[in-house]
């Protein structure tokens, strides 16, 4: 007789008591990973753990559990997901393995599984660049967080091994044929790593940056609202004080602000939206008087408040500019300090300082204490300037219909 033992009979034999512990997790669950096990229905167990894991999910299915294991998620992972791993597809597997690690069990039990899971997949790119990231991304929260599960604090020595990893996988990401469901889910965990990692080390550009990319591949819902709120509030703090940030449209269309709608941070959208627009009486009377208060709370805004003063000022010399015609950008030194409220002695500073960050191009005359705008730094539009380009379009449109009347009414006199 064979003393040979199916080791999926251990995994059946987990199921089967889980669901008879979580009657409300039976049906849907447990009784389904037990017959797809016995059957050997991979692809079909596949899409159940990865439900069962599901972000959204995990406040009902990751359960409290005594022994070892600790939780729901674990033990599944330690007596089903590593039975049949081979069986699995790698990226989904990294994907059931960085839920684990994320559950609430102490970083360094985490970092250990994706540790180990990493060593089984070295050969697969993808799975090891999502795993480099959610290792990297569980270290640094680790580091952020209050309490560290009696370990060890992280070192400089793990952020610079996360810095090389950001910098080693990010021409590796191109690589990977994008729009395609790997490269969405490598991505975002790409990204999510790299811009935690400045938000720790700074400075707020570099952060911007890599938040603008990652919210490529990142969505809002419901099970992520805290993480999308603090992502919204981080992101308009550094698109306000981070050096040679100026496209404000970037952050001021993106879904991710209605995040703080009705929410106490909301006076951020305000102050982030007069800024863009280079509104400058506004934007001093919500600093001013407005929100004070909420300004002196954060100190990036109250330690970097020149910049900020000197990004509006800037910007609003770029609208002033952009609310013209092309044929009449010859502007006087007296409008501009009229318009952003400047000394006339500071004016020619500014020109020269929005000429020097490239958000305008074009010379000066100071004998005649003007200047001639030749180019303005392409930027994503807010919705009322697109409908003030819009409407200049239409007036374009009309005089070219104009002259194409008129040179069609010369030309003829001239045929005869």
């Amino acid at each position: 007789m064979s003393g040979y033992v199916d080791p999926v009979s251990g995994s059946v034999d987990h199921c089967d008591a889980m669901a008879e512990k979580f009657p409300d997790l039976a049906e849907q669950y447990y009784k389904v990973f037990a017959d797809c096990c016995r059957q050997k229905l991979w692809h079909q167990l596949t899409l159940g753990l990865l439900e069962f894991y599901e972000e959204s999910n995990n406040k009902n299915t990751n359960r409290p559990l005594e022994g070892e294991h600790g939780n729901t998620f674990v033990a599944l992972y330690h007596k089903v997901v590593k039975v049949v791993g081979k069986k699995l597809n790698p990226l989904s597997l990294s994907r059931m393995a960085s839920s684990v690690a994320f559950s609430g069990i102490p970083a360094t039990d985490g970092t250990a599984i994706l540790d180990d899971l990493m060593e089984t997949l070295k050969d697969h790119p993808a799975p090891m660049l999502y795993l480099q990231s959610k290792k990297g991304l569980l270290t640094m929260m680790m580091m952020m967080s209050n309490n560290n599960n009696n370990s060890s604090p992280p070192t400089k020595e793990d952020l610079a091994a996360i810095y090389k990893t950001i910098k080693t996988n990010a021409p590796i990401l191109t690589q990977l044929t994008q729009d395609t469901p790997e490269a969405l889910i490598v991505n975002n965990a790409h990204y999510e790593m790299s811009m935690s990692y400045y938000k720790i080390v700074g400075p707020p550009e570099a952060f911007y940056e890599e938040a603008i990319r990652f919210l490529n591949y990142y969505t809002p819902t419901e099970s992520n609202r805290a993480k999308s709120h603090t992502l919204a509030v981080d992101l308009c703090l550094a698109a306000l004080t981070g050096d040679g940030v100026y496209n404000l449209g970037q952050v001021v269309n993106n879904p991710i602000l209605l995040e703080l709608k009705s929410t106490p941070e909301a006076w951020l959208v305000d102050l982030l939206e007069a800024c863009g627009k280079g509104q400058v009486q506004h934007f001093k009377t919500l600093v001013q008087q407005t929100y004070p208060s909420q300004i002196a709370s954060q100190p990036a805004l109250v330690n970097m408040s020149q910049k900020m003063q000197e990004k509006m000022t800037l910007l609003a010399l770029v609208e002033m500019v952009f609310e013209r015609p092309a044929s009449e950008r010859t502007i006087a030194f007296g409008d501009i300090a009229t318009r952003l409220e400047i000394p006339m002695d500071q004016v020619e500073w500014v020109i020269m300082r929005a000429f020097s960050v490239r958000l305008l191009e074009g010379s000066m005359d100071q004998v005649d204490s003007t200047v001639h705008v030749t180019w303005i730094l392409p930027r994503v539009l807010q919705s009322d300037q697109m409908n003030d380009l819009a409407t200049r379009f239409g007036e374009w449109a009309v005089k070219v219909a104009k002259t194409k009347e008129y040179m069609h009414e010369e030309g003829g006199a001239l045929t005869v």
